[in-house]
């Protein structure tokens, strides 16, 4: 099994984890045992397809999965900011500062797997051409 820990991308998802355990003991408790149980579990699912990528020759597919799970991660974010549930502006922030960068160094670690060097995903689903403007 590879090792992970040098990647910087796991240790972005690592500090993600930590600093969203340590936020989540300060939101409210209407909020803490439902949707902050549910960023602590979305930021450790993360770190588990970080190391499962890294350990599998074939990283595409878990790369694409870690793709949507920080996709998720950023509206359940967004869902506690708005809740209220974040007792500081700067928390939220810092939070989601942290999984833009993963999910900068994951597209980034996907194109490379892909060989391409250009956009990591087509701008429109299916690969189908934007219509050329007159």
């Amino acid at each position: 099994m590879a090792q992970s820990e040098h990647l910087p991308i796991y240790k972005a998802t690592y500090d993600l984890c930590l600093y969203l355990d340590q936020v989540v003991r300060g939101f409210p408790r209407y909020h803490k045992y439902s949707l902050g149980a549910d960023l602590r579990e979305a930021a450790r699912r993360s770190l588990r397809l970080v190391v499962r990528a890294n350990s599998r020759r074939e990283r595409a597919p878990v790369l694409l999965e870690l793709r949507e799970e920080l996709e998720e991660l950023k509206a359940l974010l967004r869902l506690a900011h708005d809740g209220q549930a974040f007792q500081k502006l700067s928390s939220f922030q810092h939070a989601v500062t942290l999984v833009v960068e993963i999910a900068r160094q994951n597209e980034g670690w996907l194109r490379h797997q892909r060989g391409g060097h250009g956009q990591s995903r087509p701008a429109i689903p299916g690969g189908i051409a934007e219509p050329s403007a007159p």
